[in-house]
């Protein structure tokens, strides 16, 4: 992380060290000193309005105005004008002359957002703007001249609006001298938990409330969750927890009966697509601990009377929640006799995933690419496991160096 990308992160607040986010960062502060347009792009919600600031904030027009414009907010009948301005009686209303966003702007910075909302007619005034810095107020006659930057944003595909007619396409190659790709929340893993308890804490600060904390699993359903509404739909589920569980450690039930409901009627949640990604890798392992552990759960709540007897260790790493032999006794109605069963406890997350990569590993010959492959996880994973959590193989197994 260079020291540029760090000042615009602390400026703006922004939260995460995602490298997509950092590269997307990176990118805006390269381009800020040179005088180029720029296209933003990225879901709603992701957070592409820090970008045109950073990019005014970084650059040679910082002393000058910085003036955000949301296209889609403006009816089509008057967005020529809030842009360009307008003579005084040249419509019905038009009692006074007015400047527009583009006059007032002469020397600084103007952030389109939602850019692909624009008419079509708009889209021809706006492309004479880029090419020339001239434009005509509503009803006047007289050429003016402007000198601003013009970065745009947008969530549509403008390639696809430029096949539909809906977007004019010499305009986007005048936009698009660069992109910024803002990546989506459930692409930026780590960076959720830390949003989530920075949302959790400017609440508590603000309404002067006890700060909620996340339990572990609940961290892991965040992780998990697609976040169709990105970082405005993690704020908005964080302020309700924040208000309504104040000062209590927030479970992953209680964090997924907020998540709205998809097609199914459910809210289960959906798996982040992160191919060959080390976070896909993760939450697929987990999930997989996370179903045995809930079924042998429910095995154990099946069984009646029974009592631990003695602990069968596991490995070099025995723990109480391992194997464990069970006695059972026979109950007064005599339909059943004395009998000794093996019974899996349930096992912590932890023991699951160590067995699980043991596993692999001795049915494989200690070969941790091939034991990756098995496990559906990369080796470099696999390497990070073994190391996590202290495994140590038979002896006569010591695994091959897989390439990492």
């Amino acid at each position: 992380m260079t020291d540029d990308v760090l000042k615009a992160k602390q400026r703006f607040s922004i939260i995460g060290n995602s490298p997509a986010l950092l590269a997307a960062i990176e990118r805006a502060v390269k381009v800020a000193p040179i005088d180029l347009s720029v296209l933003v792009t990225g879901e709603s919600g992701s957070g592409k309005e820090f970008f045109p600031k950073i990019i005014h904030a970084f650059g040679a027009r910082k002393h000058k105005k910085y003036i955000a414009v949301n296209c889609g907010a403006i009816p089509e009948g008057t967005i020529d004008s809030e842009l360009f301005g307008h003579e005084k009686g040249s419509f019905t209303g038009a009692i006074n002359t007015r400047k527009g966003y583009f006059e007032e702007a002469d020397g600084g910075t103007i952030f389109l957002d939602e850019v692909a909302e624009l008419p079509l007619t708009t889209q021809a005034r706006l492309l004479r703007v880029l090419e020339t810095g001239e434009f005509l107020k509503v009803g006047s006659s007289q050429v003016q001249k402007t000198d601003i930057r013009i970065v745009a944003a947008t969530n549509v595909d403008l390639l696809k609006a430029v096949a539909k007619g809906k977007f004019r396409e010499d305009l986007y190659y005048r936009l698009s001298t660069v992109v910024i790709n803002v990546p989506n929340l459930h692409d930026r893993g780590e960076d959720i938990p830390l949003l989530a308890r920075k949302f959790s804490a400017d609440f508590s600060e603000k309404y002067l409330t006890a700060p909620i904390t996340f339990s572990e699993e609940a961290k892991r359903a965040m992780m998990l969750y697609r976040w169709p509404g990105n970082v405005r739909q993690l704020k908005n589920i964080v302020e309700q927890l924040a208000l309504f569980n104040a000062g209590e450690e927030i479970s992953r039930r209680q964090l997924i009966e907020l998540l709205p409901l998809d097609r199914s009627g459910s809210s289960s949640l959906v798996a982040a697509t992160r191919d060959g990604s080390y976070e896909s890798e993760r939450e697929m392992l987990w999930q997989l601990v996370y179903q045995l552990r809930h079924e042998l759960s429910d095995l154990r709540s099946r069984i009646d009377g029974i009592t631990p007897e003695k602990e069968q260790p596991y490995g070099s790493h025995a723990s109480t929640q391992s194997l464990i032999k069970y006695e059972v006794s026979p109950t007064d109605n005599d339909k059943c006799d004395s009998a000794v069963e093996e019974v899996v406890a349930v096992p912590t997350l932890e023991d699951s995933e160590r067995n699980a990569v043991a596993a692999a590993l001795r049915r494989n010959g200690g070969n941790k690419k091939k034991a990756a492959e098995q496990l559906n996880i990369s080796p470099r994973t696999l390497y990070r496991k073994i190391h996590e959590l202290g495994l140590q193989l038979d002896e006569g197994t010591e695994p091959e160096q897989a390439e990492l």
